[in-house]
């Protein structure tokens, strides 16, 4: 009889040294205009349910597909569904619209295309343009908040499956899921606010250490063009109807999910840089990391989330 336990315990540690580990799968393409890269530990590729699950995002929200819903309720069809996917992500940004004071706003499509971004024009608004704009509330664009719902969607398909490590990436928004392939926390990298336009330059300004959250970056340093010598950020304040004119340059923010955290990175960088914070105490499972310029001697300075500190590389 000992002999025949002494044989199975045997038997068992073979096999279990011989097992392999689960392998980590990457999946890259195009999406949303943009690039997604996702890793995830999984035995086997998923990435034609990833696309389908992107697909129906898309479908929803684009706003280059004339068959979106949202393309759609635009053009005034009033025979279109609302799914429960565009409830959910249209219910989300009526709460960050309130919560920011009316910073984050998915009607603000014509004022950001009359500044000359999205569908360019060759002029800039006159201010009785800009008025007569701030009146239509009619078209939406979820073009800030879609990336990061996106984000969330795969991730909830790769729970659904088990899979407890992963990163989804959409166009540098991101969640993250467990431990990556060197058994650490994933390692998210900000990027550094310059001016680049080709978006060639991708400096890190810092690499935050991450697990079970989702980040999201918002910047006005890339997106911009000169006209009669002054700069126009692409960040529209749907209050006013005129680009911001502020020190922030770059908000990053870490929330439970992704949508939350693009809507209030886009929300921050209407804000700037003090009433971020003051939207952050009333939010404290929310962080930040804020980049901006320094007035009194124009370099770039830094503000932080006090428990953000612990996450930096």
């Amino acid at each position: 009889m000992m002999r025949r336990i002494a044989f199975l315990l045997f038997t068992v540690a073979l096999l279990a040294g011989c097992s392999k580990p689960v392998p980590f799968q990457r999946n890259s393409n195009f999406v949303f205009g943009t690039v997604y890269n996702i890793t995830y530990q999984y035995g086997e590729d998923l990435q034609q349910e990833i696309e389908a699950e992107l697909k129906k995002v898309d479908s929803e929200f684009s706003m280059f597909n004339q068959e979106s819903t949202v393309a759609r309720i635009n053009r005034g069809d009033s025979t279109v569904e609302r799914s429960e996917m565009f409830n959910e992500v249209y219910q989300l940004a009526l709460t960050v619209n309130k919560e920011t004071d009316g910073a984050f706003d998915v009607t603000v499509a014509p004022l950001v295309n009359a500044w000359g971004f999205g569908f360019k024009h060759e002029q800039l608004p006159t201010a009785q343009q800009v008025d007569s704009l701030l009146k239509i509330r009619d078209q939406m664009d979820f073009s800030a908040i879609a990336k990061g719902y996106g984000c969330d969607v795969v991730a909830r398909l790769l729970k659904s499956k088990g899979i407890e490590n992963f990163m989804v990436e959409i166009g540098g928004e991101v969640v993250v899921s467990g431990h990556n392939d060197k058994d650490q926390p994933w390692h998210i990298g900000v990027n550094k606010p310059v001016d680049d336009s080709t978006h060639v330059d991708n400096e890190l300004q810092t690499v935050l250490s991450i697990t079970d959250r989702a980040m999201a970056t918002s910047g006005n340093y890339r997106n911009f063009y000169y006209q009669d010598g002054k700069k126009y950020a692409h960040t529209i304040d749907p209050r006013s109807g005129y680009p911001v004119q502020h020190s922030l340059l770059s908000a990053t923010v870490i929330a439970d999910d992704c949508a939350t955290a693009d809507a209030y990175a886009t929300s921050f960088m209407v804000l700037g840089v003090d009433e971020a914070k003051e939207v952050l105490l009333r939010h404290p499972e929310l962080m930040a990391y804020l980049i901006y310029v320094d007035e009194t001697n124009g370099t770039l300075a830094v503000w932080r989330s006090p428990d953000l500190k612990d996450y930096e590389q």
